[in-house]
């Protein structure tokens, strides 16, 4: 489980160059966000032979200092899903880490006025010395949705989904909303229906590339079925046998289909 975090209890001082020494934790991705894993399926615990383009330390997991790292390499890298598979410990870690490394890469230049940026002593933070712009981690807010109508569920094929038929809708939350807005606001574009009685479940970090999923329930209030024709192909009322599900439980999806299912069979 994750022990720590530079988020809880306590600061690091960036100021003080801390250096991974050999039996600490290394995340090592890739340009393609694929973590390296050696021939156990293991961390590495060291960074020799490793040629490494930076390395920051983000934390403690299980009771080991804990770094995330970069480098140009295609050799023994496992991509997230894989890893989730794997471990699923690992992968909550290593999505903390693969944002992180995100990160750092896409702010190292200030993106107002373009000087390199430098580590805050105290924050996760990226300032820019020149002209006093701080760029912090970004996360980018989500909604799913399971809205139910009686004994079924509403599912919809998504267009750039090649390889699942049918799913939840989902979509990112816009400037100026508040998160149930979205909700609706999605629901309403994407398949022409209203909801009611929403209600928020849970969250989940999802680094696909880079968002917090807000899961809801709802239920069917009014309207005809009628998909946008652009990120919705098709949408359709699904009951329990009915329903496919996904050859994996990684998503926070699969959650609320579950929770779905066990509903109806409680009925």
């Amino acid at each position: 489980m994750i022990e720590k975090s530079i988020y809880e209890n306590y600061r690091i001082d960036f100021s003080d160059e801390i250096t991974p020494t050999t039996g600490d934790c290394l995340f090592i991705f890739n340009e393609n966000r694929e973590l390296y894993l050696n021939s156990n399926k293991q961390l590495p615990d060291s960074l020799e032979n490793f040629d490494v383009n930076f390395c920051l330390y983000i934390g403690k997991y299980n009771g080991k200092k804990t770094f995330v790292a970069n480098m140009k390499c295609d050799d023994e890298f496992f991509n997230l899903k894989e890893v989730y598979d794997l471990d699923h410990d690992l992968y909550m870690m290593a999505t903390k880490a693969v944002l992180v490394n995100d990160w750092y890469i896409s702010h190292r230049f200030c993106g107002r006025c373009g000087t390199p940026t430098r580590l805050d002593e105290k924050d996760m933070m990226l300032k820019c010395p020149n002209c006093g712009q701080n760029h912090y981690p970004r996360i980018a807010p989500a909604i799913i949705v399971a809205i139910r109508n009686g004994d079924e569920l509403l599912m919809a094929k998504h267009s750039y989904h090649d390889n699942i038929r049918y799913a939840l809708i989902a979509g990112f939350v816009e400037p100026g909303e508040s998160i149930e807005e979205a909700v609706h606001r999605e629901v309403l574009e994407e398949v022409g229906i209203k909801i009611k009685n929403l209600k928020y479940q849970r969250s989940q970090s999802w680094p696909f590339p880079n968002s917090l999923m807000l899961g809801f329930t709802a239920e069917y209030d009014s309207g005809d079925i009628k998909v946008d024709g652009d990120e919705i192909v098709k949408a359709a009322w699904f009951k329990n046998d009915e329903i496919i599900r996904y050859g994996t439980d990684i998503s926070i999806s699969d959650w609320l289909i579950q929770q779905f299912i066990d509903s109806v069979d409680n009925y």
